[in-house]
């Protein structure tokens, strides 16, 4: 004859304390696994499988979004955790475990978003924590974006909300955090392509000359004028869309490049990175 265990109130309480999965679906793993917390634990991480499964066709544009420095400031490491709602990305517990993601990928240095989810994290692995929120949660949720960048001055920048952050290298051990947060800003606001015109890649320069020279045809200017029409709105394009040649959004009859070098003679940008969700 079997037996069903008896599922307490208590042992439902601890098993929500060890996975933070909600009450009735830490009775029905603890009922499932006949009172068995390694097999509930399980039976928790496979129903955040499933779910996943369930909605891997889903749009994860929420989320959040967060940066930090390293002790000398000599490292920037960004991450960007997405979910399907803004209720959820606001919830203590995702924000709390995207921290969390951040704080391993700071203390282990992994390559690739790949190598970041193999990390341990509270004697798990990255990964399978994903799962446990996914099912816990119930809506698609993915580690969207892992970023690291170095230089001989790093500045971070999170957007209120965290729904955007930026990093900047700047080519100054000596350079100040509130000039690097000033271009960390500019990079959030502006959303430059590159660094300077020679950075921008091959098929964005092509891509951007072909639109010119048919706006140029269309507007009945003669063939010969074309081209040299073209290299002009070329020209205006990395003015607007690289770094060092945008207008400095603090005080725009300068260049990001004529403000950086007048807080520190020939002080310029090395890398950045910046990421938002949606």
């Amino acid at each position: 004859m079997s037996t069903t265990t008896t599922v307490t109130a208590a042992d439902v309480n601890k098993l929500r304390q060890m996975t933070g999965a909600g009450m009735m679906d830490c009775k029905k793993a603890l009922s499932e696994a006949n009172g068995d917390f390694d097999a509930a634990v399980d039976y928790l991480r496979k129903k955040g499988q499933k779910v996943a499964a369930s909605r891997a066709d889903r749009d994860a544009k929420e989320g959040y979004i967060i940066s930090k420095l390293n002790a000398d400031a000599t490292a920037g490491y960004l991450i960007g955790l997405s979910c399907e709602t803004d209720f959820v990305a606001k919830n203590e517990g995702f924000v709390t475990f995207a921290e969390s993601i951040l704080n391993a990928a700071m203390s282990n240095d992994p390559a690739d978003v790949e190598a970041l989810k193999a990390l341990p994290l509270d004697g798990e692995t990255v990964n399978d924590k994903l799962f446990d929120m996914i099912g816990k949660i119930g809506e698609k949720i993915e580690l969207s974006s892992y970023f690291k960048i170095t230089a001989p001055r790093v500045v971070v920048y999170n957007h209120p909300g965290n729904r955007l952050a930026s990093m900047v290298g700047l080519s100054s051990a000596a350079a100040s955090a509130e000039a690097g947060k000033d271009v960390a800003m500019q990079i959030a606001a502006m959303n430059p392509v590159a660094i300077d015109k020679d950075d921008v890649d091959s098929s964005v320069i092509e891509r951007e000359l072909e639109i010119a020279k048919d706006q140029i045809r269309q507007e009945g200017k003669p063939e010969e004028m074309v081209e040299k029409i073209a290299a002009g709105k070329l020209n205006k394009f990395y003015q607007e869309n690289t770094l060092l040649n945008q207008a400095f959004i603090k005080e725009d009859k300068k260049s990001v490049r004529q403000f950086l070098d007048g807080v520190e003679k020939g002080l310029t940008v090395t890398v950045f990175k910046r990421v938002q969700l949606g």
